[in-house]
């Protein structure tokens, strides 16, 4: 079997199949919502953001939107992207596998406080 290019899953990819597991977004409404469900802690500047969004489209884990639902809100010079049902697979195994990982930190009482 090759070896998939997003293998292991970079931490900017997982955050744009994150982003866009409840909504069809554009680049700079990713970039928004990355920055909302870290709280900040992670931006993406734009040739990471649109480097990451290639990867995901050649291996088909999201795809691009032809035709916004609602045309007012459409711009034909942005582009639209779309998780597909590979993509949250992937999103799915990838939070099961760092879930695992913070299992083992909080046994190993890395934390301190209760924030996690």
């Amino acid at each position: 079997m090759p070896k998939r290019k997003l293998d292991p899953l970079p931490s900017a990819a997982f955050q744009i199949l994150l982003s866009l597991s409840d909504a069809d977004l554009h680049g700079y409404g990713i970039m928004r919502q990355i920055a909302k469900q870290t709280d900040g802690r992670m931006r993406l500047g734009p040739g990471t953001l649109y480097s990451s969004i290639r990867s995901l489209l050649e291996e088909q884990l999201i795809e691009e939107v032809e035709l916004r639902q609602e045309p007012r809100f459409s711009d034909e010079r942005r582009r639209y992207y779309r998780l597909t049902s590979a993509g949250r697979k992937l999103a799915r195994s990838e939070a099961e596998r760092l879930a695992g990982l913070l299992r083992i930190a909080r046994a190993k009482r890395m934390f301190r406080g209760d924030y996690v």
